[in-house]
């Protein structure tokens, strides 16, 4: 791992790497969220405008997306890392750290690892480090580097970034809606954007099995202190009776998040696939913006954003309320 550089010095060597190499392999998160997709999607396709052959990495398990971003022009991924990868630059795409990907793999390989991400927790791994947090997204950085390398973006790459957008900055309420993020959309939609579209597929069209799940959650929505810490805590028997799986919990902690007088909102959920038994995801996010619910991620080893975090763990659902409680009342 090199020594952080200056964010200029680093957008000037991502730069010079885009324009001059011919092969990369593209990677970004585990279960992709619309900054993710749209970081990857957006960035394979500036590179395959400028004739570069550019493969996006999603495991297997990844795939199908989410209902809600299946419409999104993903084209073809590669689920095992290619047998030149040696020979290609490795772009990791809005990841906080390189848990569970092929990084290790392509370190031992000599490859060349750039790390473009908006995070401020990011551990820069790469050997190039182009990490903006006052970016809105990841998205944003990969719109900003198009217009350097002189790209125009054709609508299918208009419209992923536009859904990392969107998404990152919470339909445009979240505290990273910069005038930057304003320009970039204006920008996207003239480009060919249909923003009514993109909000229907995001946003409407909900599976009946989600509806049943959100109904559910908030019927177990627990507070404590004052309302202070809203949470609910889902298992697999709600994902049977509902029958819903992890992708349709997409959403649900923003309702807790709604609740009058919340300081942190909590979604707690049974990891149902194989391997899974016996821990939980956890999505955290600030209501009041006071609490940085990334320091409580990184606390139980995860990370994110001062207002969007999350971590995956093995307490019980008594030991997680306690833990979230001590952290809450530690950044009072």
């Amino acid at each position: 791992m090199t020594p952080a550089l200056g964010i200029d010095l680093a957008r000037g060597q991502v730069l010079d790497a885009l324009r001059g190499s011919g092969r990369f392999l593209l990677v970004t998160h585990e279960h992709p969220d619309g900054d993710a997709l749209g970081s990857l999607i957006g960035l394979h396709g500036v590179l395959t405008a400028l004739g570069k052959d550019a493969a996006m990495f999603l495991a297997a398990d990844e795939l199908p997306l989410p209902s809600e971003y299946r419409f999104l022009a993903l084209g073809p991924t590669v689920s095992e890392p290619p047998a030149d990868l040696a020979e290609r630059v490795i772009v990791f795409l809005d990841c906080g750290n390189v848990d569970r990907t092929p990084s290790g793999e392509a370190r031992r390989d000599g490859a060349l690892v750039l790390n473009i991400d908006h995070h401020h927790d990011n551990t820069l791994f790469g050997d190039v480090d182009l990490v903006v947090p006052e970016a809105s997204c990841t998205a944003e950085i990969v719109w900003e580097l198009m217009g350097e390398l002189g790209v125009a973006p054709t609508p299918e790459v208009a419209e992923a970034l536009y859904v990392g957008l969107v998404t990152d900055t919470g339909k445009f309420m979240y505290e990273n809606t910069t005038p930057r993020a304003h320009a970039m959309a204006a920008d996207l939609i003239a480009a060919g954007v249909d923003v009514h579209a993109v909000y229907r597929h995001l946003y409407e069209g909900i599976p009946a099995a989600k509806l049943r799940l959100l109904g559910r959650a908030l019927e177990r929505m627990d507070r404590y202190d004052d309302g202070g810490l809203t949470i609910v805590v889902i298992d697999g028997s709600d994902f049977d009776a509902a029958g819903a799986t992890e992708e349709h919990t997409e959403g649900i902690v923003d309702h807790l998040r709604a609740v009058e007088g919340t300081r942190v909102a909590a979604l707690a959920r049974e990891r149902c696939e194989p391997g899974g038994e016996g821990r939980m995801k956890v999505s955290l996010r600030s209501a009041d913006g006071l609490v940085d619910v990334s320091a409580i991620a990184r606390a139980a080893g995860g990370g994110g954003h001062r207002q969007a975090a999350g971590f995956t763990t093995e307490m019980s659902a008594d030991e997680l309320v306690a833990f979230l409680r001590e952290q809450i009342d530690a950044q009072s």
